[in-house]
């Protein structure tokens, strides 16, 4: 059994969000390599460890990441920025053609600043309630002031219900990590080695993953990765009223595509009509596999829908999908659109997608490569996740049915990226390290 150094890492690498939540996502610039040095080591405080155990006073909780640029802007040294992944000193804007961000959701078309060299550090607020997040961002908002630093960006979020904009029940499913004493949402999946999410330990193959240098920077970090994407929630409602068969199979026509019903009830385990209760109990809405479970072919839960790309359990795929996993702490911003509205209202909403892991490469760009934008893994040539593939009006979505499939053609995009960067989220020894640099 592994053993973490949980003293040493950020809360929110390990730790699950709280439900409901409110949170703010601040960019920064690092004008002045001192005051960056002198702000991580006031930052420092006031960050949680992951080694605090869940209570109303730690589900508030502020954490710090920096870009390859802000690691410039600190002054680290060029034998430490060399030694970081070559995905992370690219940034996520340059990764474009492998990531799909293309048309609509390419980076010429990203919000300003995100995807920029201007943006250097993210520090991220998260609170149960606003009195909480008010409390914190003052701290934060009073160390900002004394200059050399430029907040470029704000971005609040909320969540009252545990909902996606799409109206799915949200961060149902998330694995234990070896060590973390935090226990996964599915009883049936052994726990990952600590070493896929957080550097300086073994992985699921045994190895130490490569990590930045010397030891006192990559030791207990991890990447994170954070993308705005904007939902087209009219448009989704929209065309499962199109492509349902009569009025009552609206909600199934989702169901298939999400691979669970809105309430978070699994297709797997719920196939044929919701189950709210089932939904709403965290013992059983997780607690379930594809083969073992009788749903090998996707009868159920098709092959292609959201939830069984993004985590495939037991089913055949090519690949150990135990390589691919991610922490996902996505959030919600702006806000939902009325029951039963099916014009866009030009109302910008969706989600902040965070994530966190020890390979940007191997993780977040190979599910986004090969389990999002193809259907190869399994066995559907082309096709693209029916919900946040970039489908461009050309997608088709396959229903596995008897005695005859069911397709559903010309799928739009209903998720378009609106920009987004990798960060390394360092350990509380790395902060104070970076923290003591000189010119």
């Amino acid at each position: 059994m592994t053993s973490l150094q949980l003293e040493d890492i950020q809360g929110g690498v390990l730790h699950p969000l709280p439900c409901p939540y409110v949170g703010v996502f601040t960019l920064l610039r690092i004008d002045n390599a001192e005051s960056g040095r002198e702000l991580l080591a006031q930052l420092i405080p006031s960050l949680r460890t992951a080694e605090e155990p869940a209570s109303p006073e730690a589900d508030a909780w502020l954490s710090v990441a920096l870009t390859y640029k802000g690691m410039q802007a600190l002054g680290a040294p060029q034998a430490s920025l060399e030694s970081f992944a070559p995905e992370f000193r690219a940034g996520m804007a340059a990764q474009a053609d492998r990531l799909h961000d293309v048309g609509e959701s390419a980076p010429t078309h990203w919000e300003a600043p995100l995807g920029s060299p201007d943006v250097h550090m993210v520090l991220t607020s998260m609170a149960p309630d606003q009195e909480r997040l008010d409390a914190q961002l003052e701290r934060a908002e009073a160390m900002l002031s004394r200059g050399g630093i430029t907040v470029l960006y704000r971005l609040d979020c909320r969540s009252s219900d545990g909902r996606e904009p799409f109206g799915f029940k949200d961060n149902v499913s998330h694995p234990a990590v070896e060590g973390s004493g935090i226990p996964g949402s599915n009883p049936r999946e052994e726990p990952l080695k600590a070493g896929e999410f957080i550097l300086g330990y073994p992985d699921e193959s045994g190895r130490i993953p490569p990590m930045p240098q010397p030891a006192a920077l990559g030791h207990n970090g991890s990447y994170l990765v954070i993308r705005k994407l904007h939902q087209r929630v009219a448009a989704f409602r929209q065309y499962v009223r199109e492509q349902a068969a009569a009025p009552g199979d609206e909600e199934l026509v989702a169901a298939k595509i999400m691979g669970r019903w809105r309430s978070g009830a699994p297709l797997t385990l719920a196939p044929d009509q919701d189950d709210p209760d089932l939904g709403a109990d965290p013992s059983r809405n997780n607690d379930f596999a594809f083969k073992a479970d009788g749903d090998e072919r996707g009868l159920k839960c098709p092959v292609g829908s959201h939830v069984r790309r993004m985590n495939p359990r037991d089913a055949d795929v090519v690949g150990n999908p135990r390589r691919h996993r991610l922490l996902r702490r996505e959030v919600v911003y702006g806000p939902p659109l009325p029951e039963g509205v099916v014009e866009d209202d030009a109302v910008d909403r969706g989600m902040i997608f965070a994530c966190v892991g020890a390979s940007l490469r191997r993780q977040f760009e190979f599910v986004q490569e090969e389990w999002v934008n193809s259907g190869i893994f399994i066995g559907h040539g082309e096709e693209k996740d029916p919900l946040c593939g970039a489908n461009q009006g050309e997608g088709v979505f396959t229903i596995p049915e008897r005695p005859i499939r069911r397709r559903l053609p010309e799928l739009p995009t209903f998720v378009v990226t609106r920009g987004g960067d990798y960060f390394f989220m360092p350990s509380f020894t790395a902060l104070r390290w970076l923290s003591r640099l000189t010119d």
